[in-house]
């Protein structure tokens, strides 16, 4: 089959007979995306607070609830054949999406830079063990250039070349043997029984357990419709895409809480990482690190979509420049203080998207064929509710978790300003 780049327009839907990905080719994506190094290192967060029976249950709830959100988002691409940043027109008007669109650039840039961080320190962690502190192997300016230019190049072949090329053939197999591998030598290796037994210290409330779990799925609600539009039918596009993330997800962020537990009991992520390469896990964790390239692309793949959609520039040009602006900020940047801004932007998606998907399947009925004007107030206004839900609760109740009942908020907000329209 003769794969093209996504040099589809990204404000225009993809014709139907275009949209060539079955459920193999999702849950392959979303398998792949919801496994990685950042996935491990988030799991390790909750081991200290939670224990391993707390952290898997509230893994397992937060990832069960965010992936049936984000393959309901993801049948509105199949539903339409547009961009996700195109598909928000329809919600709120082609003005109103071009905020979203604008935060969805900044955010998804300095998240591709992010994980181009996060690749190049493990790769010089894993680099100054294999073979001595100050090698070529540990220089992070080496590896950075290494992981922005793999991430760029997958980015700029786009969807269709990547999944059904590399990912589908054989980038999942070696994926799905390296989590094999670590989940063998856990249970070879680690006392299960005691760790199971074993109580958190109470440091971290259940609800924000289960509100970092949730944020996984959810982190990608922006992105999914860039893919999902190339989807043959809406019933795969959700069983696939939610099956293959919650199979992903789980398993990586409870290798990250077992593991902790197990090896690395302080939580520190270094600490994770020379356990486990010290373990004799050097392999399957080369295999999840190169697996994290795979997150920069969607970064970057999507960041140039949505940044088409705004400027109407070819999507391959603009993602060869963004991904160049990744490494450029992961070399130069001072990224840790952008942490907390990243964070703030993304706060806004989670009630967005809950306002989308009711206006999207009650008020609309799954139609497309609507004319959306340049601006809907009753849409805007529900996700200005749903935002200030969240930093209310995020500011004044910490211990409830946000992203869940903004969401929820935002969307009945939209059910009720809908039925007035």
């Amino acid at each position: 089959m003769n794969i093209q780049t996504d040099s589809y327009s990204p404000g225009k839907a993809i014709p139907l007979e275009k949209r060539v990905f079955g459920a193999r080719d999702l849950f392959s994506l979303w398998f792949s995306l919801g496994v990685g190094l950042m996935v491990l290192q988030t799991g390790a967060l909750l081991a200290p607070g939670l224990g391993l029976s707390g952290g898997l249950l509230a893994i397992f709830l937060g990832t069960l609830v965010g992936v049936a959100l984000l393959a309901s988002v993801g049948v509105i691409g199949s539903d339409t054949g547009l961009s996700s940043m195109a598909a928000l027109s329809l919600s709120l008007g082609s003005r109103g999406a071009m905020l979203p669109a604008l935060l969805n650039v900044l955010q998804l840039i300095g998240w591709g830079a992010f994980e181009i961080i996060v690749m190049r320190d493990a790769a010089s962690l894993l680099g100054a063990r294999a073979f001595s502190e100050g090698s070529a192997w540990s220089n992070p300016v080496l590896w950075t250039l290494v992981f922005g230019a793999l991430a760029t190049l997958l980015a700029v072949s786009g969807p269709l070349a990547f999944v059904r090329k590399i990912l589908r053939k054989w980038g999942i197999w070696l994926l799905l043997a390296a989590c094999l591998w670590l989940t063998w030598n856990l249970f070879a290796k680690a006392d299960l029984p005691a760790l199971w037994a074993q109580k958190g210290d109470g440091s971290m409330p259940f609800a924000v357990g289960f509100d970092i779990a949730i944020a996984m799925p959810l982190s990608w609600l922006p992105l999914i419709a860039d893919y999902s539009r190339f989807g043959k039918r809406a019933k795969s596009v959700f069983g696939a895409t939610a099956l293959g993330f919650l199979i992903g997800n789980f398993w990586l962020m409870s290798l990250g809480v077992a593991y902790t537990l197990a090896f690395a009991p302080n939580g520190e992520v270094n600490a994770l990482l020379l356990a486990l390469a010290g373990a004799g896990l050097g392999i399957p964790l080369l295999l999840i690190l190169l697996d994290e390239s795979e997150n920069a692309f969607a970064d970057i793949h999507s960041a140039a979509v949505s940044s088409g959609f705004l400027l109407r520039l070819k999507v391959e040009h603009l993602a060869l420049v963004i991904g160049i602006i990744c490494t450029l900020i992961a070399l130069l940047a001072p990224l840790a203080q952008y942490q907390n801004f990243l964070l703030l932007i993304g706060s806004v998606f989670a009630p967005l998207f809950g306002v989308v998907l009711v206006d999207h399947f009650i008020v609309r009925k799954r139609s497309a064929d609507v004319t959306p004007g340049l601006l809907r107030w009753p849409t805007l206004l529900a996700w200005l509710g749903g935002v200030a839900t969240y930093h209310l609760l995020a500011n004044f109740y910490p211990d409830v978790g946000a992203t869940l009942p903004a969401l929820l908020l935002a969307g009945l907000l939209m059910w009720m300003l809908g039925r007035k329209a």
